[in-house]
């Protein structure tokens, strides 16, 4: 740390960078295995310095993340289509709005551990759907979803046998009904109060909703006693 101190310019190192054996080295693969990666795509283009390649953190990180994965089953085939969805996908400062307030906490965690979470239904068409949808973002090789708490309650759901792809397409209903109800909630406010008065008042907004589908819920439950 102190050597560094002293020299100014190793401060403004970029991230570090890796020479193709090193980096199969760190990953725990062969230098054939690396370019038979490269090859199927699952790995993004190196930087071209002449004839030299060089990699990064994020490529180490994929790397690793290709490991978990095959150990948990899948094929390269099945990866390689999980890899082209994420590098598809949204950024996380596009997906959360930078600076937008929320009361929802956003959780990251990397390809292996969403697998982990919904055991044999991350498939390529889920995780697009989940893109495009919004819930999940990328930063880097990590994977960011919106909120916990929905992402808890899906793969709740999931261990209760419901297929994530219909859990998704719920999802996205009921998100259309939300916004009609931010819309009915925020016009209504704005009609007799000031803007600043949303945030404040905003939990008697979720109240409101939370006792409707609650009542909701009692009748549809009634009436298959």
């Amino acid at each position: 740390m102190a050597g560094d101190a002293e020299h100014p310019e190793a401060a403004r190192r970029g991230p570090r960078e890796y020479r193709t054996e090193e980096l199969a080295r760190l990953a725990g693969i062969t230098v054939r295995t690396l370019r038979f990666y490269r090859e199927r795509k699952l790995l993004p283009p190196p930087r071209r310095e002449g004839r030299l390649a060089w990699y990064d953190d994020h490529h180490l990180a994929r790397l690793r993340t290709i490991g978990a994965l095959l150990e948990r089953g899948h094929t390269l085939t099945g990866i390689a289509e999980l890899a082209e969805a994420l590098d598809q996908g949204r950024d996380v400062a596009d997906l959360l709005g930078v600076g937008t307030p929320t009361e929802e906490e956003p959780i990251r965690l990397t390809p292996e551990e969403l697998a982990a979470r919904f055991e044999g239904q991350v498939t390529p068409e889920n995780l697009a759907a989940a893109l495009k949808a919004g819930y999940l973002g990328t930063d880097g090789e990590e994977i960011v979803h919106i909120s916990r708490r929905l992402l808890d309650v899906s793969s709740a759901l999931v261990r209760e046998g419901i297929p994530l792809a219909e859990v998704l397409a719920a999802g996205e209903r009921v998100r259309e009904h939300a916004e009609a109800l931010a819309d009915l909630f925020t016009t209504m406010v704005l009609r007799h109060a000031p803007e600043e008065d949303l945030h404040r008042l905003r939990p008697l907004a979720r109240s409101v909703v939370d006792a409707e589908l609650s009542l909701a819920l009692d009748r549809r439950l009634s009436k298959r006693d």
